[in-house]
């Protein structure tokens, strides 16, 4: 493991500082088309890289905390096309201080199309995964720049993952990416999964997933220089459909997954917009928690509202508690009305948002999940908040509750009261 480490940190390292060579008088004229204009470099930040000559940097594996890890750093990066056009190397190295870990993961791929843009990538990744989060192959192409939920995450397992994929793109609206994996799962926290007369504490997964995002109304604008730039246009579409496989060597289950999300905007007016985000899944089969659905909580188990003051989430339940529902079957619909900001002056422009979330899920077979405690979503939950955000360098304030079927007896357990931190890049 240790000379693995020390491969990806030599790699990304040595990218970096060939990318720092100062330029000579030769250079010179050159300065204008190496350099990165300043929107273009904005650009590359809000896509979630630090652009150097030969590698770009992920700001993903800068700085994370969460419950688990505590405070989690490392570096990791993708070389890019003035290292080759036709190789890459996407690899990253990062250590958890509370539980004195290294993480990491060796990847590389080749172009086999240029026209398609499509690679072939290899994989190698020993690193922690929360335990019911559900992600599509295709959001690792889409960046946010802060992931304020991670903060709270306490239930993880550990895997240690081959995996072998492929990415093409159909047409400029939608692309896709299968991938043939096997992973080795550990959860870090009690829990046995009983099935077929057996008790799993650890087990093996063999999977096939193939993804598809399919954006059918983006498009293209030329800018001043020529160079077209993608608009984003709405709804947008995500399916992804995948099969595990027992086999005597890598795979101790079968089960089968889909999961759909379609986002949409109704556009009021150059400032005012209604986003809602309609998110789906179902597991059949002997599908262990590890590989079910959380449906985003957000809520940390604390008594009052101030010690559970933390940071809100993009697209998350404020007011449901960590690990208390999962499902094998679920589905989440979230609506955000952002209104018009309020315009204090030129530059300081706070903006109220109106949300309301509702959720419903269930399980089958519940008692196979031994040694942890959970609920279902069969009662359907809802919460109903606001946020103002931007009230002073890019943070603001949240404040959601929690009624309905899953309402609880104490009011200040059904509160959450969070700061919100938003950014235009």
């Amino acid at each position: 493991m240790h000379k693995a480490i020390c491969l990806i940190i030599f790699t990304l390292c040595t990218c970096a500082l060939y990318s720092q060579t100062p330029k000579t008088e030769n250079d010179s004229a050159s300065i204008e088309n190496d350099s990165l204009s300043k929107k273009e470099f904005i650009k590359q930040l809000g896509n979630g890289f630090f652009p150097t000559k030969f590698i770009d940097i992920d700001l993903r594996y800068l700085i994370k905390f969460n419950q688990y890890e505590g405070l989690r750093t490392g570096l990791g990066g993708i070389t890019n096309d003035n290292f080759s056009e036709q190789y890459r190397i996407n690899s990253y190295v990062v250590y958890g201080f509370k539980d004195h870990r290294f993480k990491y993961k060796i990847g590389g791929g080749f172009r086999v199309s240029e026209s398609k843009d499509t690679w072939i990538n290899l994989s190698y990744t020993d690193d922690l995964q929360e335990t019911g989060s559900s992600t599509f192959l295709t959001d690792k192409r889409f960046f946010s720049f802060f992931e304020p939920r991670l903060l709270n995450i306490d239930l993880f397992h550990k895997h240690i993952t081959k995996a072998v994929s492929v990415e093409h793109k159909f047409s400029k609206n939608l692309l896709s990416e299968l991938e043939f994996a096997t992973s080795k799962i550990e959860p870090t926290y009690d829990y046995t999964f009983n099935i077929d007369d057996k008790s799993f504490r650890s087990f093996d997964i063999t999977s096939a997933k193939i993804a598809l995002q399919w954006n059918p109304f983006n498009s293209n604008n030329v800018n001043e220089k020529g160079v077209s730039e993608a608009k984003e246009g709405y709804p947008q579409f995500t399916l992804q459909v995948s099969q595990s496989f027992k086999n005597k060597i890598t795979g101790d289950f079968n089960f089968f997954k889909t999961d759909f999300r379609t986002v949409h905007r109704f556009i009021h007016n150059e400032q005012s917009f209604t986003e809602a985000t309609l998110t789906t899944g179902i597991a059949t089969g002997k599908t262990p928690l590890t590989h079910l659905y959380h449906a985003y909580p957000n809520n940390i188990t604390k008594e009052t509202i101030l010690q559970r003051f933390s940071v809100a989430g993009i697209n998350s339940f404020e007011t449901m508690y960590f690990n208390e529902f999962f499902s094998d079957r679920f589905t989440t619909i979230q609506l955000k009305h952002f209104v018009k900001p309020f315009k204090i002056t030129e530059r300081y422009r706070p903006q109220l948002v109106l949300i309301s979330r509702m959720a419903i899920g269930n399980m089958q077979n519940i008692e196979r999940h031994q040694n942890i405690e959970f609920g279902t979503l069969s009662k359907g939950y809802s919460e109903a908040g606001f946020e103002i955000n931007r009230l002073l360098f890019g943070f603001g304030l949240s404040f959601a509750y929690r009624y309905g079927g899953y309402h609880l007896p104490s009011l200040a357990d059904n509160i959450a009261a969070k700061f919100t931190f938003n950014i235009n890049l």
